[in-house]
């Protein structure tokens, strides 16, 4: 699937900053036809003929009471920011899960607020299960770069089952910056690495936890390590080296005494 979505945030917390916007007719179709998405306005192009999937996306942006937007061609490709493949359609999606930096800083202090950080994590299907397991368990926050990580878009949706939509999702620009400002509100700043000496399972924490899961190939950046707080590892058979990241994730995830 070559069509994608984007997700947009600020600091401050308003209604744009719970807006994705998907695009292309499979992508907004699929949207439209799935029970309890809020989906808020269908972006058209004049450009378009009422029928095939076209027909289809109008049929059912009516039935659900969707605002429709008429726009030109160029005005439409800089709503999708990808004229090349929104085919002439762009949904907007109210995700009510989507947070602010700001917003995440306020409950620092509080020693059951888990956030996972993804730190160049560029597997589209690691990054959909991250989101399946941390929406299912429940964590505060997904710290989302929008360099360096595999792109909010139709693979990553996929791989979440859906669940991408209902995931509390903070985007940042840098996440070394995300992270210094997250640390000053108080959060402990936790990495992983199989050669710690403390278990993730020993750990108790005291306030907010940012868990930094590395990349499928570099593990966590230079960067990240230096703001740690604490480094934890999966404890593991002798034999075997490395966990998938989305694995270790759900791990994180579920650990009973990280949890409120």
């Amino acid at each position: 699937m070559s069509n994608s979505t984007r997700a947009k945030n600020a600091d401050v917390p308003s209604d744009r900053d719970q807006l994705m916007t998907v695009y292309g007719r499979k992508p907004v179709l699929e949207a439209l036809e799935t029970p309890g998405l809020q989906c808020q306005t269908l972006h058209w192009s004049r450009s378009n003929r009422d029928q095939g999937s076209a027909s289809a996306i109008l049929k059912q942006a009516r039935a659900r009471n969707v605002t429709v937007r008429e726009h030109s061609r160029e005005s439409l490709a800089r709503i999708s920011r990808n004229g090349k493949q929104d085919q002439g359609v762009a949904l907007d999606i109210h995700c009510p899960r989507f947070a602010s930096l700001d917003t995440l800083a306020r409950v620092a202090g509080e020693p059951g607020c888990r956030v996972l950080a993804l730190d160049g994590i560029t597997n589209p299907q690691n990054v959909g299960m991250i989101l399946r397991s941390a929406a299912a368990a429940g964590i505060e926050g997904i710290l989302y770069p929008k360099k360096g990580v595999a792109s909010l878009g139709p693979l990553v949706i996929k791989a979440s089952a859906g669940t991408a939509f209902h995931a509390p999702i903070v985007t940042c620009g840098d996440l070394h910056d995300a992270l210094k400002k997250l640390k000053l509100a108080g959060f402990c700043i936790a990495t992983l690495d199989g050669a710690a000496n403390k278990s993730a399972f020993d750990y108790v924490p005291q306030t907010g936890t940012v868990f930094v899961l590395g990349g499928e190939t570099d593990g966590v950046s230079k960067a990240s390590t230096e703001l740690a707080t604490v480094t934890l590892k999966i404890p593991m058979a002798p034999a075997i080296e490395s966990l998938n990241v989305a694995v270790t994730a759900s791990l994180i995830a579920f650990m009973p005494q990280l949890r409120r």
